[in-house]
Parts: C-alpha cells; sequence; structure tokens
C-alpha cells in the first residue's frame, strides 16, 4: 500500500491543491492511494465483523464447548518452542502479517503521504497522541476510583480503521476524501504507538541469543533489499525464521512483521510503475484483511454476552474503564487535540466541513477492535476470566462508539453526499475528476466543445419538438 506520489509527467493536466487548510482537498494521486488503501480495508472490515459475531454466536450456542476446544487446541513444534494454541497462533501469528501491512503504511506515510511533512503532520499527529492518551486516563481515573487493576491501561487507547470502515459500509456513509485521509493517518499514526506499546510494556523476560538471532535475520533481510534479490521463495523462509527467532525472545513477535515493513522501500525509480513497498502491499493486504485478521478476531471475539456479563462490563472499575475510555476518551482526546493543535498552528478549517463532523471521525475512531482485544489479552495473561471481561469490554465499548459515530455521521450524511458528489464528477470523461482540473485551460475548452454539442443537439430537439407542435395544432 505503498508509493511514491506520481509526478506532474504522469499526471500532466492536474492542478494541485492551493489551499492547505485542514482537512482541506487532497492531491488526486493522493485522494487515489486513499481510496485504493480503504476500498480493501472496507471489505476485511465487513468480514472482520462477521467473523465477530460468528465466533459470538458459536461461543454462546450450545456447540460453546467445541469452540473452547478449537481455540485451545495446540499445535506446532515444540523444539522449536513453537507448541502454540489456535488461539495463540492467531495473536502472534496471523497479526504479524496484520502488523508488517501496518508498517508499510507507516512507512508510506512517512515517505509520501500527510506524515512526510511536518507542518501537515502536525495535526494528525497530535490528535492521534491525545486519542490514545486520554483513554488510558480516563481507565486510569476510573480505576483509581474503583480500586481496579491498573494493568489493562493500554487496552482502550487502539482505534480499529478496518471495523470503522465496516461501520461506513453497513450504514451507508460515505465520507469526503479529506476525511477519510484523517481517519486513515490516525490509524497509522495509533498503530506506531500501539507497537510501542507492545514492544516497551508486553515484552517478558529475554532471550538474548533468540533476538540477536531475530536481529541478525532482519540486517539480512534489509540487504536482500538493498541489493535488489527478488523472489518470495528467499523471503518467505526469512521472514518465517525471523518470527520465531522474535517470538522466542521474549519480544512480541509481530514487532517482526513491523521491521520488515518499515524495511520496504516506497519511493519509485526511473522505469518504475510501482515501488516495491506497494507491489508487496498488493499482495499482502488481501491476505491481512481477509483471511488474518477475520480468524484472529473468530478466535478472540467468543466471550460469553449474558445478561450478567453484560451488567458486569457496567460495574467492575477495570472493564468499565476500558468501555469509557474508548467511548469518552478517544472522542474527547481526538477532537480535543485537533482543535487545540489547529489553534495554536491557526490552521483554519475546510469550509465545507465543520467541527462536528471531526467529532463524528473522532467518536468512530473509539472503535478499538483488532489491537485492544489483542493488547487485552497481553495485559491480563494470567487471569482467564478477567481477560473475558476485558474482551466483552472492548466489544462493548467499540459497539457503543460504532452507534454514536453513526448517529453523527447520518446528521450529516446528505452534506457528505454532496460533497463526494463533487470529488467524482467527471464530465468531460477523461478519468480526472473536474474540481482538479479547474485551473487547466485545456480542460475548460474541453468542456466548452462538450456544451456547445449540447447546446447544438437541444436546438435541433427543439425544433423537432416545435414542428410536431405546429403539425398537431395545425386544424383538420
Amino acid at each position: 500500500m505503498c508509493s511514491a506520489l506520481p509526478t506532474d509527467r504522469r499526471f500532466p493536466q492536474v492542478s494541485a491543491p492551493t489551499d492547505r487548510k485542514f482537512l482541506g482537498r487532497l492531491s488526486l494521486p493522493e485522494r487515489r492511494y486513499i481510496a485504493d488503501a480503504l476500498r480493501t480495508e472496507t471489505v476485511g472490515g465487513v468480514l472482520l465483523l462477521l467473523a465477530a459475531v460468528a465466533a459470538l454466536v458459536w461461543a454462546n450456542s450450545p456447540l460453546g464447548d467445541s469452540y473452547a476446544s478449537v481455540r485451545d487446541f495446540h499445535i506446532g513444534p515444540a523444539a522449536l518452542g513453537l507448541d502454540l494454541s489456535i488461539q495463540h497462533w492467531a495473536a502472534d501469528g496471523l497479526l504479524a502479517i496484520f502488523f508488517f501491512v501496518a508498517g508499510i503504511e507507516l512507512k508510506r506515510e512517512l515517505v509520501a503521504g500527510e506524515l512526510r511533512d511536518p507542518k501537515a503532520a502536525m495535526l494528525p499527529v497530535v490528535a492521534a497522541i491525545c486519542g490514545m492518551a486520554a483513554p488510558a486516563l480516563v481507565y486510569a481515573l476510573v480505576n483509581t476510583v474503583g480500586n481496579g487493576s491498573m494493568d489493562g491501561w493500554a487496552v482502550p487507547t487502539a482505534t480499529d480503521i478496518a471495523f470503522a470502515l465496516a461501520v461506513l459500509a453497513v450504514i451507508g456513509t460515505s465520507l469526503p476524501s479529506a476525511l477519510r485521509a484523517f481517519l486513515l493517518t490516525l490509524a497509522v499514526v495509533d498503530d506506531l504507538f500501539a507497537i510501542l506499546i507492545i514492544a516497551i510494556f508486553f515484552t517478558s523476560d529475554l532471550n538474548f541469543a533468540a533476538l540477536g538471532g531475530a536481529v541478525a535475520g532482519l540486517v539480512l533481510f534489509w540487504l536482500l533489499l538493498r541489493k535488489g534479490v527478488r523472489g518470495w521463495y528467499v523471503y518467505v523462509p526469512l521472514a518465517l525464521v525471523i518470527w520465531g527467532l522474535m517470538y522466542n525472545s521474549g519480544v512480541h513477535a509481530t514487532i517482526a512483521g513491523v521491521a520488515m515493513g518499515l524495511m520496504l522501500r516506497c519511493t519509485t525509480r526511473d522505469g518504475e510503475e510501482h515501488s516495491p513497498g506497494e507491489h508487496i502491499e498488493h499482495l499482502v493486504r488481501p491476505l491481512s484483511a481477509g483471511l488474518a485478521v477475520p480468524l484472529f478476531a473468530l478466535f478472540s471475539a467468543g466471550v460469553s454476552v449474558s445478561g450478567g456479563a453484560i451488567r458486569d462490563v457496567f460495574t467492575q472499575p477495570v472493564t468499565l474503564g476500558v468501555v469509557l475510555g474508548l467511548v469518552v476518551g478517544k472522542a474527547i482526546g481526538i477532537f480535543g487535540g485537533t482543535w487545540l493543535a489547529a489553534r495554536f498552528t491557526r490552521a483554519e478549517l475546510n469550509p465545507d466541513l465543520a467541527w462536528p463532523d471531526v467529532f463524528a471521525v473522532a467518536s468512530l475512531a473509539g472503535i478499538g477492535f483488532t489491537v485492544s482485544l489483542l493488547i487485552g489479552e497481553l495485559a491480563f495473561a494470567g487471569d482467564t476470566v478477567l481477560t473475558d471481561e476485558v474482551k466483552a469490554a472492548v466489544l462493548m465499548g467499540s459497539l457503543i462508539a460504532a452507534l454514536l459515530a453513526s448517529v453523527l455521521l447520518k446528521l450529516r450524511v446528505r452534506k457528505y453526499q454532496a460533497l463526494v458528489s463533487d470529488e467524482e464528477r467527471d464530465e468531460d470523461g477523461d478519468g480526472i475528476p473536474d474540481i482538479y482540473e479547474e485551473g487547466d485551460p485545456e480542460y475548460h475548452l474541453r468542456m466548452a466543445e462538450i456544451y456547445e454539442r449540447k447546446a447544438a443537439e437541444h436546438r435541433e430537439r427543439a425544433q423537432l419538438a416545435g414542428a410536431s407542435r405546429d403539425g398537431a395544432d395545425r386544424p383538420a
């Protein structure tokens, strides 16, 4: 999902937007990148939603015992320290693919996206940081007052972009590209800090021999990339070795995926249509969105949803802190951080949008499904009962955030539809939205020819209609 922005040579007729307002119009290449990226994420999000529902139905059905049996079934070579449960393979193995794609996204944003320009990056970065700090503070406050455990402070800090997009697809709301880009950039920065949290706070006793082997493998991976060596049969076995060593080192195995994703080159060179990162991302993203993340959800989201379990979510400090962190902390943190950053940088909000739109997107970011479930498992690994309760809290908090955001977005759906229609209008049929060609004289000449042909056609129709009417009015 990683590509350098196309040059003017590739899009000579496109004029870049002149405004640099907050949530202003994106450049055409950036808009196309956002559309392509989120299209795959939306499909993956729907599959993720279906997998979560399937897990809840399976775990709470008469076949619930079979769900636990499959989830806890162990498989893998014990001699290599990899005799893991199915749930463990999903969390440490399949999510490494998810974080590999996240690493590519982050690299792309740093070299060709919103994070490339420090001034443009300030708003989403500050918003994301505040959007992670506020939920942690809300959780800490609730558990300080209620004498709960502080171990879960990081659970409500994550945002699940795929699940958020699935909600948009379900409610039938299409956001303008600027809001979608803001949401994606928030999620990328969010992923970065989630990776740091996992690496720093959830690393067990280190096995320095295994860690050294993993680092050596990553160096070899980087050297092969630098030398231009190609072939999946080289990189896939090496990636598996790196992952296995990282797992046995005590560092969470998903960090290996992130590291390899960050090493990919995300800029194009002469003669290249796509960067290596873009090519690999297009190959791996469907595997991540369509298989890895849904399977993780299937084996992680199966928790009890009885009346008593739901009541406990809102009465225990740990679970209540997670819910309030996702619903209240995320919305207030992202919105407040955005407003403060815009105020101190004197950035003007796009006049087509309003601050309630920012709050709606901030509420949507309260859906913290995938990474929140993972952090919940890591934070309470020794307590199965509390782990399931935290998972239930993540599901409930994400559901409430989704419902709140749906209501707020639906209130402005007509405005969004009008903005999206303007962004997609292409009356001259050249494949480039008209809004990006307003400064191009050739575009206006093409439009003049189109309107002249239409005018001539309507004159001819008027003459035919007049002749037909005169014939009908003539007495028999």
